[in-house]
């Protein structure tokens, strides 16, 4: 349920900070008050004198007294909130937008295609199910990375690799003989070869940069996925979070107030989708 005000803003305290990558981040953080969002909702993480930015929670929506939060570092933003450390305050509003519909997914097999820190959000959504895993058919991960040191979460991927109903596929773009990396070569695309689930009774979750969400949902719908079960994540359009700036206008949607989750039949035609 989203804050009554939604310029509200609470006080989150930073209980540890984990270095996932050269560029990504997770910040563990402690709540003034509990916030309550569903899967695939974002909240706007701010640094007092600096701006704020819009980000999905890493976390389970399970858990809302502390939440995790993974960022990139790719601006004047986010360099501020990586030189954070533990015991610095954000501030931190929302949550805003419209999660999964999860009741859409029981029974279903359910495939997660992401990469980057697209693995974000996807991570908030695979804890969630795992939290609830019987209701699911099965559960297929594809993640990728540019190299083997950028892939993000590498404790928690042996973690889930050790559940029956989790197939797990993990990719990156390029490596080094000195990587000594032992899982597959190529964009995260070339996973779907090897993905086990009935196209019919299947949904999709697509997160990542705009050209791997492109050809990730050309890929699904080769393997005969319906355009109407392919969730995408358009988080990256975001900025004020409730609609009043009009930054992220995609056609006659607004993606903070009508996502950021879209299925692929909604706004297929939209202009410019990838960009």
């Amino acid at each position: 349920m989203s804050h009554p005000n939604p310029y509200d803003v609470q006080k989150a305290e930073i209980l540890n900070v984990i270095e996932e990558s050269p560029q990504i981040k997770t910040f563990q953080l402690k709540l003034e008050k509990p916030l309550e969002f569903k899967t695939g909702q974002f909240v706007e993480l701010s640094v007092p004198g600096i701006g704020e930015a819009p980000f999905t929670p890493s976390s389970s929506h399970y858990e809302s007294e502390e939440i995790e939060v993974s960022i990139m570092k790719t601006g004047s933003v986010t360099e501020k909130i990586h030189e954070a450390k533990k015991g610095d305050i954000f501030g931190i509003r929302g949550p805003y937008g419209k999660g999964y519909p999860l009741d859409k997914f029981k029974g279903k097999d359910v495939l997660l295609l992401g990469g980057g820190v697209g693995l974000a959000p996807l991570r908030c959504l695979l804890q969630t199910l795992i939290h609830d895993i019987d209701d699911y058919r099965s559960i297929t991960v594809c993640f990728g990375a540019k190299t083997p040191q950028d892939m993000i979460y590498k404790d928690q991927i042996k973690e889930w690799k050790n559940y029956d109903r989790i197939h797990q596929l993990c990719t990156v773009d390029e490596c080094k003989p000195q990587d000594d990396w032992k899982g597959r070569t190529g964009v995260v695309t070339v996973l779907l070869d090897d993905i086990k689930i009935d196209p019919a009774e299947a949904v999709a979750v697509v997160c990542g940069p705009p050209i791997m969400m492109k050809f990730g949902t050309f890929s699904l719908i080769d393997k005969g996925l319906k355009e109407e079960n392919i969730y995408l994540s358009m988080e990256k359009k975001m900025y004020c979070g409730f609609g009043e700036c009009r930054h992220c206008v995609m056609g006659g949607y607004y993606a903070c107030k009508d996502g950021p989750v879209f299925t692929y039949d909604k706004i297929k035609d939209v202009e410019k989708i990838w960009e």
